[in-house]
């Protein structure tokens, strides 16, 4: 199972308690060092904590107790709502259920369940509004929300270590994402788990964002960017989701380390992404493309492990620019699906990739083949141009083809070429995930 719970928070540093009269909550006063501040103790039941909420004061502690707590919930000041085991907020199934309004607010250990289902008003598990710069939610259980945590334009936030499942009752395009982020440069998205609902991490108009170690599946895209800058995607993982990574209208993103295992469509997908760095990835077994390349430019992808799929790139035309070296690709059923009418050589400063359908010899015992390595011939074009040819794959005609390339090559048509591919496939390191 890849979903993980987390919700074992300690507390200490009692000095006194006062319970005023008639109230259902007691105050802790902390140490001096605390400069005044207090912890209030929530029990469960009614609008307590709301209340607590409203009264707290900058710096106080907010210890939400086992049991049934009632939402929706505002935090307006600088405080930290802290959950005991078993501590749940429940919206009701009305608007979004915890909402941070206050910078450097703190929500973690909390279970918080069953906010409303407009799309339109963006109801959320825990809405982080853009006036809550330098919030943090850690550790939390998100279950049976539209959202389940979405940032909505705080600067620097951080979201780490909570387990988001999303909604199976509706249908894909009624749900909600796992984590959404929109315009909140410098927020990082840690060590989660999302499971269900639409998308895992949904990303817009925003820069200088970092989503590392989260791990996501049976979702529509693991995580999906759009107008997106700087930023980095590092050492996640994706499991039978339709679409890995997803990285649109986006430049200068680095995408390190990542894997996609049994997804379903792609494993990364590039559409309008420029001036990029992809390396270290793993993708398959299972999608139909490892790759797909659309129109993206002067990206950088190396020592990549491409493997088990029906195709290894699906690379268009429109896409300039781009280096591939040092990446493998391992029996795919098509190694590279170029439409296009470029020549493009698939190796840099003498050094290619690694095709396991290549057979060739290294005489000299450098690494590289004696002999390049072209993944498409006239009959792909054929096929790939009018459909209805493959009828004609097994007649005379195309094994006349066929044999005609081989012993002349130069009759083989522009497309992609690796004049130095390697013996030896590239064996990046796995992504190392956080510790349970």
């Amino acid at each position: 199972m890849l979903i993980v719970h987390r919700v074992n928070i300690l507390w200490g540093g009692i000095v006194s308690v006062a319970r005023p009269a008639g109230l259902a909550l007691c105050t802790i006063l902390l140490p001096p060092s605390g400069a005044g501040a207090a912890t209030h103790i929530v029990k469960p039941g009614g609008d307590r904590l709301a209340t607590a909420l409203r009264n707290a004061a900058a710096g106080d502690r907010i210890v939400v107790k086992a049991g049934l707590h009632h939402g929706p919930v505002r935090v307006v000041r600088r405080v930290i709502v802290e959950g005991r085991p078993g501590a749940v907020v429940d919206g009701g199934g009305k608007g979004s259920v915890v909402i941070v309004a206050a910078p450097q607010a703190v929500v973690k250990g909390l279970t918080v369940r069953n906010s409303g289902i407009s799309l339109q008003d963006q109801d959320s598990g825990i809405m982080v509004l853009e006036t809550a710069h330098d919030a943090r939610v850690e550790n939390n259980r998100l279950t049976n929300n539209l959202f389940g945590i979405y940032l909505l334009g705080p600067n620097n936030a951080l979201v780490r270590r909570n387990v988001v499942i999303g909604r199976r009752d509706l249908r894909e395009n009624e749900r909600g994402n796992g984590i959404q982020l929109w315009r909140t440069p410098g927020s990082r998205i840690l060590e989660n788990d999302i499971l269900y609902g639409r998308d895992g991490i949904f990303v817009e108009t925003s820069k200088r964002n970092s989503f590392i170690g989260n791990r996501m599946r049976e979702l529509r895209f693991a995580v999906h960017y759009m107008y997106t800058h700087r930023s980095t995607v590092s050492q996640n993982i994706s499991v039978g989701n339709d679409i890995g990574y997803a990285i649109m209208y986006s430049r200068r993103i680095t995408v390190i380390g990542n894997m996609s295992i049994k997804d379903r469509e792609h494993g990364l997908l590039f559409n309008f992404t420029n001036r990029s760095i992809i390396k270290r990835n793993i993708v398959g077994p299972g999608p139909k493309k490892c790759v797909f390349i659309y129109n993206a430019n002067r990206n950088d992808f190396r020592n990549n492990r491409f493997s088990g799929c029906r195709i290894g790139v699906h690379f268009t035309a429109g896409s300039e620019h781009n280096a591939m070296s040092g990446n493998a690709f391992i029996r795919n059923r098509r190694q590279v699906k170029y439409v296009g009418t470029r020549s493009l050589d698939w190796s840099r400063n003498g050094r290619g990739n690694y095709w396991s359908d290549h057979a060739a010899f290294d005489l000299n015992g450098d690494g590289i083949a004696d002999s390049p390595y072209r993944p498409n011939s006239i009959v792909d074009r054929i096929v790939w141009t009018h459909p209805s040819a493959k009828i004609l794959l097994n007649s005379p005609a195309t094994r006349m083809l066929r044999w005609a390339q081989s012993h002349f090559p130069a009759i083989y048509p522009g497309g992609v070429v690796d004049t130095a591919p390697l013996m030896t496939p590239v064996h990046p390191v796995q992504p190392i995930f956080w510790q349970e």
